[in-house]
């Protein structure tokens, strides 16, 4: 597979700096041009005709987002991710309903930066690859998910320590079907019942177990946490 080309679209030419060396420090990609302004950023999508785009929203002339469609109608095999300072739920909605892969709020952390850039380059390396897809195909390039029963593509919250997180998520998944409590997880972790049931609440925030109610032998009602 060749490499993925990326053109980034930043009026602040230090970000712009940023965001090439962070590209270019994920195996598989180069930058083959970076535009400061919209007017420039369309005459190079002319003449580069670029995979990847990272855009900005924020320019004197005009909003990105404006970019964004005018992509979407003329570059059809062009993808977009933002990378903004726009924290805007307007923004947000705007460019999901423009198709963008992923928008990151600045500043940039490389290890989310990457990620996304992985996610991109398997996700289009898929696809070259199979001329028909099972639903199976299609739920995974939607979703864009990795592998079952890790968490490697969010950005865990304050107080979820991603370490920690994995290998708890393996610890639930070494008792599949029957589930566990946040004390039996707690105990075979090492920590609390309160640090468990956290990350197990977390968890099931993200879709990668659910819970359910069960009776101990005094009665009394416990969450039974199951991996999914």
């Amino acid at each position: 597979m060749s490499d993925i080309e990326v053109l980034i679209v930043e009026d602040d030419h230090r970000i712009a700096r940023i965001n090439q060396k962070f590209t270019e420090a994920v195996p598989g990609y180069v930058v083959i041009g970076v535009a400061s302004s919209i007017s420039e950023g369309k005459d190079l999508l002319e003449i580069v005709e670029p995979d990847l785009v990272l855009l900005d929203i924020f320019f004197p002339e005009e909003s990105g987002l404006g970019l964004l469609w005018h992509i979407r109608e003329h570059y059809k095999e062009t993808d977009v991710m933002m990378i903004t300072a726009a924290k805007e739920i307007e923004a947000v909605q705007e460019a999901l309903r423009g198709g963008a892969i992923d928008y990151i709020i600045k500043p940039v952390i490389f290890e989310r930066f990457r990620q996304t850039l992985e996610k991109f380059k398997k996700t289009r390396g898929q696809i070259n690859r199979q001329t028909v897809v099972s639903q199976e195909d299609v739920d995974h390039l939607f979703t864009r998910q990795g592998t079952r029963g890790t968490i490697t593509t969010q950005v865990a919250p304050k107080g979820i320590d991603p370490l920690t997180l994995s290998k708890m998520t393996e610890v639930l998944l070494r008792h599949t079907p029957q589930g566990m409590t946040a004390e039996e997880v707690g105990s075979e972790m090492g920590c609390s019942r309160t640090t468990a049931r956290r990350y197990l609440e977390y968890m099931v925030s993200l879709g990668k177990a659910d819970a359910d109610l069960s009776y101990g032998s005094v009665g009394r009602p416990e969450r039974r946490y199951h991996s999914l």
